[in-house]
């Protein structure tokens, strides 16, 4: 290849492919994790962001939960419709929005989502163990990269 093409000497210099290798490894052990619950990581991120948010007394909107998750509308409202198959939750009519649906997760999504969550913490725990003392600054760069997409 001609010097030209690449920006980096070497691959280990590219952050973007750094990124894609770390990512990969970590969605590998999520995946071999959340097989037993029957979920894909996408179905997991979007059960575990409703129990989470469901502390609010606001009503729940797909738009809000593809927001906090950061996930593509259209791919957050195909999974959500495989969890309603599931019958892990609900899609009710909104209190005020018509054209909105409110989000509910049922007792059977609530308790698959506290198994998955402690299964997907540890998994966490053990992949970013060997940051040690540099998980926080590793997290604080994270919030930047996405705080720098909004």
């Amino acid at each position: 290849m001609p010097d030209d093409v690449f920006q980096f000497e070497s691959a280990d210099e590219s952050p973007g492919f750094l990124l894609w290798q770390v990512s990969s490894m970590w969605q590998r052990r999520i995946n071999a994790g959340l097989k037993p619950f029957d979920l894909t990581h996408a179905q997991f991120v979007l059960l575990a962001s409703m129990t989470w948010l469901a502390v609010s007394e606001k009503p729940l909107t797909q738009i809000d939960l593809a927001n906090h998750a950061k996930m593509d509308v259209m791919m957050t409202s195909n999974v959500l419709r495989t969890l309603e198959e599931k019958g892990l939750i609900l899609r009710k009519p909104h209190p005020t929005d018509t054209r909105a649906k409110s989000l509910a997760v049922t007792n059977k999504g609530l308790k698959l989502a506290e198994q998955a969550v402690q299964v997907v913490e540890g998994i966490d725990r053990e992949f970013f163990n060997s940051l040690g003392a540099g998980a926080s600054a590793f997290n604080k760069q994270l919030l930047k990269l996405i705080d720098s997409d909004t």
